[in-house]
């Protein structure tokens, strides 16, 4: 008797995508961004799949939850969720499930349990309920656009109290 296979890498890579299966998973990840050798971003996750073999709209999958760590000059921005999406055309990501944001600098925090992060623009929006705690107040609401470090926010239907300057 005799046996034949090849390993065409579109064929395997087609195959797993009919069959919605990732073309590859990584258990206990710690993944750190450089720019100019100089560290940008860590993303840590327990468990990672990588469905970019999808023709459409490929992506990567944290079903497990994830912690991002950004640093920007002197700040320093912790987003972690318990479930997260990130499409790599797009460069939008989606976290769900006790989304936490902390910009450690300005010890600001935002909760939510769905942000939507456009890392294009470095920016975050969502349309659920949040809350937003600086030095000076806190803001609930449901709905808010921020810039990602917190900076900037629009925050709709809020409540709380709230701190201006006159002009």
């Amino acid at each position: 008797m005799l046996f034949s296979c090849s390993n065409n890498t579109r064929e395997v890579r087609d195959f797993l995508a009919s069959k919605n299966l990732p073309i590859g998973v990584a258990k206990n990840a710690f993944h750190v961004y450089k720019d100019s050798g100089r560290i940008t971003s860590k993303l840590i996750t327990p468990l990672l799949r990588d469905f970019s073999n999808r023709k459409e709209h490929p992506y990567n999958e944290f079903p497990e939850g994830i912690k991002i760590v950004s640093f920007e000059g002197q700040d320093s921005v912790t987003v972690t969720g318990n479930y997260a999406l990130s499409y790599s055309k797009t460069d939008i990501s989606e976290l769900i499930g006790n989304v936490v944001v902390l910009n450690h600098s300005e010890n600001s925090k935002l909760e939510t349990e769905q942000l939507y992060w456009d890392q294009k623009t470095n920016y975050f929006f969502s349309e659920k309920r949040f809350t937003l705690s600086t030095l000076k107040d806190t803001v609930y609401g449901v709905g808010f656009e921020c810039k990602e470090d917190l900076s900037q926010h629009l925050a709709k239907k809020t409540i709380g109290r709230l701190e201006t300057a006159e002009e």
